[in-house]
């Protein structure tokens, strides 16, 4: 397993840039937006750490043992409002490549954790840890075939 990034939703673009760029000197690596989804996904590291990684342009996947923070932006909704968070809502989840999500999932269920967000896709599941931290878990390399019971289980809860 290997630490991916940290999210934390955001409500102004711009704003959270000039401080997280601008003011703390962070880069941004990646921008997406996802039309379909109504949200942007804006990933940011330190310089030094971009260095010592190697990055060259827009790799993709971003390369393994870059620490990175992911903004997530959620567009407004038809009537021009925007959801607000309370505090603490704003921390979104701790993000891990596995090397066989079907196997982490599993090992974690024998040992009671639930998994909110099944891997159905087999490529992305959420569990929450003791404390209630959302814990995103991405298949490392291609996503493999869906296989049951991941494929037809429910998502429980939210992560």
């Amino acid at each position: 397993m290997e630490f991916l990034h940290t999210m934390v939703r955001i409500t102004d673009i711009d704003a959270s840039l000039k401080f997280y760029c601008d003011g703390l000197g962070m880069t941004q690596l990646r921008r997406v937006d996802h039309e379909a989804g109504r949200f942007t996904l804006i990933f940011l590291a330190c310089p030094d750490d971009v260095k010592r990684s190697g990055l060259k342009g827009d790799e993709y996947p971003l390369p393994s043992g870059l620490p990175m923070i992911e903004l997530t932006y959620n567009w407004p909704d038809e009537d021009g409002s925007a959801e607000a968070y309370g505090e603490g809502r704003n921390f979104g989840h701790l993000a891990y490549r596995v090397d066989d999500i079907y196997a982490a999932c599993l090992r974690l269920q024998d040992m009671g954790v639930t998994i909110n967000r099944p891997p159905r896709d087999g490529n992305m599941a959420f569990i929450r840890s003791p404390d209630n931290v959302s814990i995103e878990l991405l298949q490392k390399g291609e996503r493999l075939m869906p296989q049951e019971p991941w494929a037809s289980m429910e998502n429980s809860g939210v992560w």
